[in-house]
């Protein structure tokens, strides 16, 4: 069973195996009644998530992030400010996650395909997202992007 539990203090969560690093943004746009944010539904996992994903060797935690954004969204994205890390475990293995304010530039999630890793992409307000998210701890990044809204 994966433990998805996390913690966003830094500490690191034992397990067998090197980290898995990986980053993700917290992608805001002003929606029609206030601030929405980009979520994927993972077919894997049957989550509501922030997008995210591993590095790719020789790869940075910014360049991840916005290439995540954009393989999993079909939505480019400008990073921002580095916001809280989130560490937990993934089928006992420790895993890092860099966490992205992030601005949309172009694209539409509605245009993405769905895949065997994300079959759905979209927009939600706010506050449907601090309710539907499936993990606290993304929840949390998602407040801690709010807090900085006004950069």
């Amino acid at each position: 069973m994966t433990d998805r539990s996390a913690t966003t203090d830094g500490r690191t969560v034992a397990g067998g195996g090197a980290t898995i690093e990986a980053a993700g943004g917290v992608v805001l746009r002003d929606g029609v009644a206030g601030p929405e944010v980009l979520v994927v539904h993972r077919v894997r996992y049957d989550d509501w998530s922030l997008p995210k994903g591993k590095l790719d060797p020789g790869e940075s935690a910014g360049q991840a992030a916005v290439r995540e954004i954009a393989e999993e969204t079909e939505v480019t994205a400008t990073l921002g400010t580095e916001l809280a890390t989130s560490h937990y475990e993934v089928n006992g293995r420790p895993k890092r996650v860099r966490w992205f304010r992030m601005q949309p530039v172009a694209g539409d999630p509605a245009q993405r395909p769905a895949d065997a890793e994300v079959d759905q992409a979209t927009w939600w307000p706010v506050d449907v997202a601090l309710a539907g998210l499936s993990y606290a701890h993304e929840r949390s990044v998602l407040r801690s992007a709010l807090d900085g809204a006004t950069e």
